[in-house]
């Protein structure tokens, strides 16, 4: 089974950066992609960014373009998310998951990290 783990959560002002990790383990996969996805207080979950793990191909949700940056370490089955110029309504919670066949959704996903930016 998969795992999902996140990590790099946590207060800052706006304006600020934040680094997310999430750590893929749980035996030999394979994968096709991992992305972020978010859900703030009421809110459903949303699309935030995307990466194939193999090539550079990577996607942003509009609202966070220019702003965050996803990466990843094959290696380490390691996927990044660099959040720079953090805004109020970047608060959610950040969760991480893992496309392992290139389906139209995501097979597994962690538990999630809270990042809250204040105003």
């Amino acid at each position: 089974q998969v795992q999902l783990i996140e990590s790099g959560g946590g207060v800052v002002q706006a304006g600020g950066s934040l680094r997310l990790s999430c750590a893929a383990s749980g035996g030999t996969f394979s994968t096709w992609r991992m992305g972020w996805f978010r859900q703030a207080p009421g809110k459903e979950r949303e699309y935030v960014s995307a990466i194939r793990w193999s090539g550079s191909s990577t996607d942003y949700a509009d609202s966070v373009k220019g702003r965050f940056t996803i990466s990843r370490d094959n290696a380490k089955n390691t996927v990044y998310l660099q959040m720079n110029n953090l805004k109020p309504e970047d608060t959610a919670v950040y969760f991480c998951a893992i496309d392992l066949v290139g389906g139209n959704s995501f097979d597994y996903w962690g538990q999630g990290t809270q990042v809250t930016v204040s105003s």
